[in-house]
């Protein structure tokens, strides 16, 4: 059975950089390429962002680091929580509270010269009137002249057995070495996650488990619920990221 999405984050939040061989690394060069899908697609002029589906920080901390204005939320509390420790150790000025990115506009109240949601955030939304209330949102939450950026899995070009595993590799933490490695179990267009932490020590380890679901939208799909919440010139990109990323602006 898994947990709620709030659930799962905030039981990740933690560890969720472990995901990452090196996260530091990651948040500037993610930061880097959306600086640069920015500079191309947002012509509202504007540096103030809305990160709907912030995390521990992977996007906001690196834009901030390059001087964009960012307010970020999550549905995770614990995620939010660490976002703002993260951001004070780095002396960061950014603004962090919990939303549901389906009530981004009810939460925020204001338009933002772009609105993000990275790192797969959206597939946990699990139909497509969900998503499309949440883009709907996000619409509402940008600029004329602004955009959305949504970065996913390309689902439609990857296998969909019963059962995946997928191996994240051993890290170091707390003076600890963990073993990470992710279990994928398909039901239809909809998938459960179980992510497996284990401490590489005397036997028997200690094994940290959290799990979530996803709903595998494709891309397409993704961009035509974009152009349904209102969105125009919608692009996909393949290469700008490391994830396949669609770009929709506000007119």
């Amino acid at each position: 059975m898994h947990m709620s999405t709030s659930g799962f984050y905030d039981q990740m939040s933690d560890y969720y950089h472990l995901i990452y061989p090196d996260w530091p690394n990651s948040i500037r060069r993610q930061a880097g390429h959306l600086d640069a899908i920015l500079t191309e697609h947002c012509r509202s002029g504007g540096r103030q962002l809305l990160d709907a589906a912030c995390g521990i920080g992977t996007q906001s901390l690196g834009l901030a680091m390059l001087g964009y204005e960012v307010t970020a939320s999550d549905i995770s509390p614990k995620s939010v929580e660490r976002l703002l420790r993260e951001a004070a150790d780095r002396r960061l000025s950014l603004n962090g509270s919990v939303a549901d990115m389906t009530r981004a506009y009810e939460h925020h109240q204001r338009q933002f010269d772009a609105v993000l949601a990275c790192d797969n955030a959206v597939p946990h939304l699990l139909s497509d009137e969900l998503i499309v209330q949440a883009f709907e949102q996000f619409y509402r939450c940008t600029r004329d002249g602004g955009c959305c950026i949504v970065s996913v899995r390309a689902y439609s070009g990857e296998p969909r057995y019963d059962t995946v595993f997928q191996p994240y590799g051993i890290r170091s933490f707390q003076d600890k070495k963990l073993i990470l490695f992710q279990v994928q179990e398909y039901e239809g267009i909809q998938y459960n996650v179980s992510m497996y932490f284990i401490e590489d020590g005397p036997s028997p380890c200690p094994t940290y488990v959290m799990k979530s679901r996803y709903y595998a939208v494709t891309v397409d799909k993704l961009a035509s619920l974009l152009r349904q919440a209102g969105f125009r010139e919608v692009v996909q990109a393949d290469d700008a990221f490391f994830q396949p990323v669609l770009i929709g602006l506000k007119r």
